[in-house]
């Protein structure tokens, strides 16, 4: 995006490039678990302090784990036989009351940026309550009979990690995560080709998860498997500050990496930016 500004033309900025494939109805969301922290949920220390109760086990037994709560839900399976009363327990305790989704700004915008798709590794029904709390149809999506019986013209919301409605859907295990190395699922499939299409936006991620890395690294992987790899549409990631080293990796995956206009006010840098892109689609259309 380093093209010289003559006074004739200018790089576009992220927010008209992402306004541009929006208009075009030819972006798409990827939603992590930033977004449903930033309404109250508990985060994963919650779930590992109760996966080590529920086992009776002391917490130096996950040192040195990165992402211990997936081997503890795979030990936990094991012992207990499934996960059923874990996923009991996560659907009762993992969720936000309705009342604050709705208060959300953040919320707010992402029903009103009209995405056609959005994905989302979150389990909990943050984003369809906010949705139902606006009014604004949607078909949620975590399996493939769901794939086949979507509605078009709607926003289809895409459990990538599963829903509480569906065990077998739940990546929630080590054995879980590493059979969806092999990116062939149903819902993998869909990705592909929804990645192929379109720009992509994550918000709510930490390049410290290494799931949501192997995906960036596979979206660059199949394109340049492509032998057309110059005509991958824009990625970008929305991050709360700069970091060089970050941001030189993701543009190797290409993948732009955006930052707030204000790095000292973190709690609302992500609504803010939403709000900016809102700014710029509105801006746009009272200029047709």
């Amino acid at each position: 995006m380093n093209v010289t500004q003559t006074g004739l033309e200018r790089a576009a900025s992220p927010h008209e490039m992402l306004a541009a494939a929006m208009r075009r109805k030819h972006a798409i969301l990827f939603v992590g678990a930033g977004v449903s922290m930033a309404v109250g949920l508990p985060s994963w220390q919650t779930l590992i302090d109760h996966l080590l109760g529920e086992l009776g086990l002391e917490s130096s037994v996950i040192v040195g784990m990165h992402d211990g709560y997936q081997m503890l839900a795979e030990y936990y399976r094991l012992k207990r036989g499934g996960i059923g009363p874990l996923r009991s327990w996560l659907d009762r305790n993992w969720k936000v009351a309705p009342d604050r989704v709705a208060a959300s700004r953040l919320h707010r915008l992402i029903v009103e940026l009209d995405f056609p798709v959005i994905y989302t590794t979150n389990y909990d029904r943050n984003l369809e309550i906010a949705f139902e709390v606006y009014g604004k149809p949607y078909a949620k999506i975590g399996n493939a009979r769901e794939i086949a019986g979507a509605p078009a013209g709607v926003t289809h919301i895409i459990k990538y990690h599963g829903d509480f409605d569906d065990d077998v859907s739940l990546v929630l295990t080590e054995t879980d995560f590493l059979n969806r190395l092999s990116f062939n699922s149903p819902l993998d499939v869909r990705f592909r080709a929804d990645a192929l299409a379109n720009t992509i936006l994550f918000i709510g991620y930490s390049m410290s998860d290494p799931n949501i890395r192997l995906l960036m690294h596979r979206i660059w992987q199949m394109w340049e498997e492509s032998d057309h790899r110059h005509d991958r549409p824009k990625s970008f990631i929305f991050m709360p500050s700069h970091n060089p080293v970050q941001e030189a990796v993701l543009a190797k995956w290409g993948i732009t990496m955006v930052t707030p206009r204000n790095e000292s006010n973190v709690d609302h840098g992500l609504a803010d930016f939403l709000s900016d892109l809102q700014a710029q689609l509105n801006s746009a259309a009272d200029r047709t």
